[in-house]
């Protein structure tokens, strides 16, 4: 048997925590034994909630509990985030939370906050403020509460974000992620108007092959993962618009990449070539106008609006919504204004 951690391609919402290879001499047994006797202080509540999930795959293909485990296959069990690698430090950080029950909790994220710790993060990040909460402010704290990531968004993307309390809903919910069937809405204020109202980007994304902090599209499909993002038109500008984005996958820099790809990189995104003066005139007034927008906004006009799911335990759908925060709702009031008194600029 070889057994070990491994964390999949980042550009999956899926991670690899435990890879089996069954051994020649293996007699046939139920998986759900198999992973009991093999994995250290797991219950056999949690393997079988993990199958119903889709969460325990053989030969790459997710199979039920009662799966009769066969000599060389290889089992893994994935989950919607990374095995966990680093302390985690309890901080006294606010949240805005927009909802808690027992089993899931909803934050409205504020931009400039890493959702996990890592390289060059390893404190201040949401993690840590939910750990604190969960352990000394959640009406249900505990001790050793701590919260179990089911997805992701940028440092300097704004809204909502959902977390698990416990591993079974993060199992279940991490599966809806991962099925796609989640209803996330972005959204995004982009450089560049639109010929028509609404319309979809398909393109696979990956790592650039020439910057790795980057992620690219590659229309062909000869590398990355598949990404499908929807778009309509909310408020034209001139300019510059507002647009609602709504994923169909979820892949790292998804709506970032999308969209400058197709020549509408989002307002001041730095990374995607968004913090230059894309569209406009050359007057120096226009030029001072978006300086003024940049510092009144600076990060990318990213904003994850809306989040709909089914409860892990209630199995009924439930929604989210959060409102633009300051920062982004200054600058699209001043574009508002500018656009009103300039219509002949356009």
């Amino acid at each position: 048997m070889d057994k070990e951690q491994n964390i999949a391609d980042d550009n999956n919402e899926m991670f690899e925590h435990f890879h089996f290879v069954v051994d020649k001499g293996q007699r046939l047994l139920r998986i759900d034994k198999y992973l009991f006797e093999h994995i250290e202080n797991i219950s056999r509540n949690r393997i079988q909630v993990a199958a119903k999930a889709g969460s325990i795959l053989v030969n790459k293909k997710p199979v039920k509990q009662n799966y009769k485990v066969k000599p060389k296959d290889v089992i893994s069990i994935v989950m919607s985030h990374p095995p966990r690698d680093i302390e985690i430090i309890a901080e006294n950080i606010p949240l805005e939370i927009l909802y808690e029950d027992k089993d899931v909790i909803v934050i409205n994220k504020k931009a400039g906050m890493v959702v996990h710790p890592g390289h060059g993060n390893y404190t201040g990040t949401l993690v840590n403020a939910l750990t604190y909460y969960l352990r000394e402010v959640s009406p249900d704290k505990k001790p050793d509460a701590k919260p179990f990531l089911v997805h992701r968004i940028d440092k300097d993307t704004s809204g909502v974000l959902l977390i698990a309390k416990n591993e079974i809903a993060q199992t279940k919910l991490g599966k809806q992620f991962y099925d796609h069937s989640i209803d996330r809405k972005y959204n995004a204020l982009v450089w560049g108007d639109f010929d028509e109202e609404e319309g979809t980007v398909n393109g696979n994304i990956g790592r650039s092959l020439k910057n790795r902090l980057v992620m690219s599209v590659f229309p062909d499909g000869d590398y990355g993962k598949e990404a499908v993002t929807h778009y309509k038109v909310l408020k034209r500008f001139g300019y510059v618009t507002l647009i609602e984005c709504k994923l169909e996958t979820g892949r790292t820099h998804q709506i970032r990449a999308h969209m400058k790809y197709i020549g509408h990189p989002l307002f001041n995104d730095a990374r995607y070539g968004g913090n230059s003066i894309l569209k406009g005139t050359s007057f120096s007034k226009y030029r001072q106008f978006i300086i003024n927008c940049f510092k009144l906004m600076p990060r990318q006009g990213l904003h994850a609006k809306s989040l709909a799911f089914i409860h892990p335990s209630t199995n009924k759908l439930i929604s989210f919504e959060s409102d633009f925060p300051k920062d982004m709702k200054d600058v699209l009031e001043k574009w508002d204004s500018y656009s009103s008194f300039n219509k002949s600029d356009f």
